[in-house]
């Protein structure tokens, strides 16, 4: 039997992830394959390491993609700094909070979770009580960006409570990275993940991370094994390492690198001061829209990702029917709501390159009118002016 050749629709992507793919970035892509340690790849991987410093704000040496997605960032952090018997704070405000306690466990530590409702950033009091009851407590774990409600926590603020408790701290970044305010160094954040597909606007499959040399120190003091060979950091920065000897750890992704690449000298060509400015702006107009169709956030205001807009499912819309006809009709990708807000929230991504006014207008107007035809109780003929104003400024 023929299988014929894939070709995918041109989509908008603004839901939670992955975001538009900037062409330049498809681009590079598709340049020629050379060996994953010929040397002028070396050099470019020496490139992709000084421009993730730029995009993390930091100068840490162990700063590099981790050849898998977000999720394989998350685990080489945990896997690495977590010990058997070790106790970890926890704090969770949403579902990537849950999945942090899985990798606790699975290193063979203690999760010590810390609640707070979901689409509410992280509760430093809570952190603090949580230390004082927990005094042998390790590292503190938490989600800067929360990609499942849109809300953001205080991270220099929880980094500062983990530090005077003598705990090191491990932050997912995966939604936060380039799309608002991100310092690790000027933070103290000690070990730090994301992802590529989000507002660095490359493909997915690659996951930067970062860690500080005290969380190296605790790496290099283990008792035991990393449980992950993959992993070990110990053994990835003999690949990742500065200079242009490397030992051989597994084929790099070529191309996506190059990909990752392109993205970051993107990055860098507009400031990321004015990545985060755009990001904002854009968000501000698509919040215009939205509150004049009558559809409310969950988050409040002082709290809410300008990347990742959740809002609430409008009375007499039908989640899953909305979000199919607009994918089939306009050929636009919104989010559904995760876990607690399965089915109570759309989740309505404006990350990196998709942060720009055309999609903010098509979303506005794809939506209004899927709703309007069901019937649902929002306000009709507002949301493009009210959104265009803000643009025109």
């Amino acid at each position: 039997m023929s299988v014929p050749a894939f070709h995918p629709p041109v989509r908008t992507l603004m839901g939670p992830g992955p975001s538009d793919v900037n062409p330049r970035i498809l681009e590079a892509m598709s340049r020629p394959t050379i060996g994953h340690l010929d040397p002028l790849f070396v050099h470019m991987m020496d490139e992709v390491k000084g421009l993730l410093k730029y995009a993390f704000q930091t100068e840490n040496a162990m700063t590099m993609p981790v050849s898998a997605p977000g999720s394989a960032g998350m685990e080489c952090c945990f896997v690495n700094l977590v010990e058997p018997g070790d106790k970890v704070i926890v704090c969770q405000n949403g579902v990537f909070g849950g999945r942090m306690k899985e990798n606790v466990e699975r290193a063979g530590g203690t999760a010590v979770m810390v609640q707070d409702p979901w689409g509410s950033p992280v509760d430093p009091q809570k952190l603090e009580e949580a230390l004082i009851a927990n005094p042998d407590a390790k590292i503190v774990a938490f989600v800067h960006a929360e990609t499942s409600t849109g809300a953001q926590s205080d991270a220099r603020t929880l980094v500062e409570i983990a530090h005077k408790n003598e705990c090191l701290t491990i932050v997912d970044a995966v939604t936060s990275l380039a799309g608002s305010p991100l310092k690790v160094d000027e933070w103290g954040i000690d070990a730090i993940y994301s992802g590529t597909q989000k507002c660095l606007s490359c493909t997915p499959g690659l996951s930067p991370v970062s860690f500080s040399e005290a969380a190296l120190e605790k790496v290099r003091k283990r008792k035991s094994k990393v449980q992950s060979w993959f992993l070990d950091l110990n053994l990835v920065m003999a690949y990742w390492g500065g200079g242009t000897k490397r030992a051989y750890h597994h084929t790099a992704p070529v191309n996506a690198l190059y990909g990752l690449h392109e993205a970051l000298r993107i990055v860098q060509e507009e400031g990321l001061e004015n990545a985060w400015a755009r990001h904002q702006r854009n968000h501000l107009a698509l919040r215009a829209g939205l509150e004049a169709m009558g559809i409310e956030f969950v988050v409040e205001e002082s709290a809410r990702l300008p990347q990742l807009n959740a809002v609430r499912i409008p009375e007499g819309a039908n989640d899953a029917a909305t979000r199919s006809r607009l994918l089939n009709d306009f050929n636009l990708e919104i989010g559904a709501g995760l876990g607690d807000l399965a089915g109570k929230i759309w989740r309505i991504g404006l990350m990196g390159y998709a942060s720009r006014a055309e999609n903010i207008l098509l979303c506005l107007a794809a939506l209004e009118a899927v709703l309007a035809d069901q019937g649902a109780k929002i306000s009709r003929g507002e949301a493009i002016a009210a959104a265009s104003q803000l643009l025109a400024d």
